[in-house]
């Protein structure tokens, strides 16, 4: 079976058609600058090199149809039709309280989704659009949503409500909802294929650390914490995010300033993070490190600060599962910067965790980067977010009776 995996964002459209059966991608590709100038895709066919492509793309629309073109004309195919395609994975950020799995997408799905865009506005909508593109192109093929706040819907209350009045999320919904859910899930799960353990009785923490980064505490196959909140602007310090904060310091802000909440948000979410605290010298880790070596104070406190707030939070993970088995770093600055994850396990001491330094030296495959008599495991596990919509976009259809060739 064929999926196409799409994932809109405001201004580009990712995709990856998958073999369901192998589970291997047969092309991929990144729409780039819809709605701007010089719009192009970035695209890979299985077996080939990378092209860019130019490409003449006002709108979201016009993108998927150039999708389509690409994989189905020319050199650049990998299908002799759109039938090929059996179903399409839509990767769409909040479900809110509606959603604790992937579905198949109907007008009440539609509809609920399109509710949750005050709490995502500039995600959900741009989900949106890649959804209603696709389905004018593909009419009669099965379209599934997988959701990046279902997988922390297993949270219980006392770690996804916030100390506020109780009526606040009553009527407003104001709650931790958490995101990057698919890289937890799959990392979660990977990890414990990978070391033999059962996922159903294993305590494991799992680090994605990217520009945008949040860490998980998943239980016995559940997870019952997460780093991101309401928004995912909560938790970490991150490429440009401020991560947590005190609330009065929104205000107190503005008034240094001179602007409006709007405003401070706008700094706390892209003017902050490791790019503000290393004096707007970069958000990309990879310059942060080469800084890091070179002892430059501000590339030095931004890495310092950011290990930091990822050990409280292993920290308070390891106290709320009573325990932990397995810690896991993913993405791009958790599966390839080692400083980092020295830095981290350097600090683990107390919960018995010693590394491996050759170990860690290495990147690019499931990595077990503790020593042997390390009381608790600690591995670098690539994650694959597209992979892991393709298997629950294949689940949903089991559990709905629609599972084809």
């Amino acid at each position: 079976m064929k999926i196409l995996v799409i994932n809109c964002g405001s201004s580009s459209l990712k995709f990856q058609l998958i073999d369901s059966v192998t589970e291997d991608w047969l092309a991929k590709g990144n729409c780039e600058r819809i709605g701007i100038d010089n719009s192009f895709v970035s695209y890979t066919k299985k077996g080939s090199d990378k092209v860019n492509i130019d490409a003449d793309m006002p709108d979201h629309n016009k993108a998927i149809e150039k999708v389509v073109e690409i994989l189905t004309t020319g050199d650049t195919a990998v299908l002799s039709s759109l039938s090929e395609i059996d179903v399409v994975g839509h990767r769409v950020v909040h479900g809110g309280e509606y959603f604790n799995e992937a579905v198949l997408i109907d007008d009440d799905v539609i509809a609920k989704i399109t509710e949750l865009n005050e709490l995502a506005p500039l995600h959900n909508p741009a989900n949106l659009i890649g959804i209603k593109a696709l389905q004018k192109v593909l009419k009669d093929t099965p379209m599934v949503a997988v959701f990046d706040t279902a997988f922390h819907q297993t949270m219980p209350e006392e770690a996804y409500l916030y100390g506020i009045p109780y009526d606040m999320y009553v009527k407003h919904h104001i709650r931790k909802y958490g995101f990057h859910g698919t890289s937890h899930s799959f990392v979660s799960r990977t990890a414990c294929e990978f070391l033999n353990k059962d996922y159903d009785k294993t305590k494991v923490i799992v680090c994605h650390l990217g520009n945008g980064a949040s860490v998980s505490a998943v239980k016995n196959g559940k997870c019952i914490d997460t780093s991101m909140g309401f928004t995912p602007l909560e938790g970490l310090i991150m490429g440009t995010r401020s991560g947590d904060i005190d609330p009065a310091v929104i205000e107190f802000m503005a008034q240094k300033e001179n602007t409006d909440v709007k405003g401070v948000i706008n700094i706390l979410n892209k003017k902050s993070g490791v790019f503000g605290l290393s004096e707007g010298f970069s958000s990309d880790f990879r310059d942060l490190e080469d800084g890091y070596n070179a002892n430059k104070p501000g590339s030095t406190r931004a890495v310092k600060a950011f290990c930091y707030k990822v050990l409280k939070y292993i920290g308070a993970y390891a106290a709320a599962m009573n325990g932990v088995d397995v810690i896991c770093f993913t993405a791009g600055i958790g599966e390839n910067t080692s400083i980092v994850r020295k830095l981290i396990c350097d600090n683990l001491g107390y919960l018995g965790v010693t590394l491996d330094e050759e170990a860690n030296s290495k990147r690019g495959f499931n990595n077990v980067i503790s020593t042997p008599d390390s009381k608790v495991t600690v591995a670098v596990i690539p994650t694959n977010e597209e992979l892991e919509i393709t298997r629950l976009t294949v689940n949903c259809l089991e559990k709905n009776g629609k599972l084809c060739k």
